[in-house]
C-alpha cells in the first residue's frame, strides 16, 4: 500500500512538472502594440479632417471706358485772295525763312479798328535760292514781332511786297502798297497798318 502511494505521489509530481508554465507578458511588445494602435488612430483622424479648399477670387469689374472729350469746332478763316503783287510759279508758296539767309526783326502794328491779316514776301529767289511769302493774323490794336530774311540788293535780291486784309465785319477791305521795301539790315523795322494804308518806319 505504501508502495502504491509512493508511485502515485511520484506520478503526480511528474505530471505537475510536465505541465506548461503560464506565459509571461513582454512589456516591450505591449508598448509596441500600443504605439502602432495610436499611430493608426492619429493617421485616421488626420485623414478625416476636411482639406481647405481655396476660395476662388472675386472677379474684378472691367473698367468702364470714359467718354472721349468732344472737340470744339475749329474756327474757319476767311479765304484770302493772293496779293496782286505776288508772283506765280514756284514763288507762290510759304517762304522757308530758316533757309533764306540772315534775318531782320520786323514789328507789324495793327492801327486799324479791326483784326487784320498781313502778308509780305518776294517774288524772286534771293541769294540763298529762296522765295515766297509769310502771313500773320493780328488782333485789333495789337502788334507782333517777326523774323524775316534780309534783302541784299547789291547781290540782286528782290525787295519785299506787302499786303493787308482789314477783317472788319461791317467794312472789310484789302490793299497792298505801291512801294517795295528793301529790309537790308538786322535792326528793327516797323510796319504800321491803318484802315487805308501801310507805312514802313526804318531803324
Amino acid at each position: 500500500m505504501t508502495r502504491i502511494l509512493f508511485v502515485t505521489v511520484v506520478l503526480a509530481l511528474t505530471l505537475s512538472a510536465c505541465a506548461p508554465a503560464a506565459p509571461t507578458i513582454d512589456a516591450a511588445q505591449i508598448q509596441a502594440s500600443a504605439m502602432a494602435a495610436a499611430s493608426t488612430m492619429i493617421a485616421l483622424t488626420v485623414a478625416a479632417v476636411p482639406t481647405n479648399t481655396p476660395v476662388p477670387p472675386t472677379p474684378l469689374p472691367s473698367p468702364t471706358p470714359l467718354p472721349l472729350p468732344t472737340l470744339a469746332a475749329q474756327p474757319t478763316l476767311p479765304s484770302l485772295a493772293s496779293p496782286t503783287t505776288a508772283s506765280t510759279g514756284s514763288c507762290n508758296q510759304l517762304l522757308d525763312v530758316g533757309s533764306a539767309g540772315p534775318s531782320a526783326n520786323i514789328v507789324i502794328k495793327n492801327d486799324s479798328k479791326a483784326p487784320i491779316t498781313f502778308s509780305m514776301g518776294f517774288n524772286k529767289k534771293n541769294t540763298f535760292g529762296q522765295c515766297g511769302y509769310m502771313s500773320w493774323a493780328i488782333g485789333k490794336a495789337q502788334s507782333i514781332t517777326v523774323s524775316m530774311p534780309q534783302v541784299r540788293t547789291n547781290l540782286g535780291d528782290a525787295c519785299y511786297w506787302v499786303y493787308a486784309w482789314i477783317n472788319d465785319p461791317k467794312k472789310p477791305t484789302q490793299f497792298g502798297s505801291n512801294s517795295i521795301y528793301c529790309i537790308d539790315n538786322g535792326l528793327k523795322w516797323t510796319f504800321d497798318v491803318t484802315p487805308t494804308k501801310i507805312t514802313l518806319t526804318p531803324p
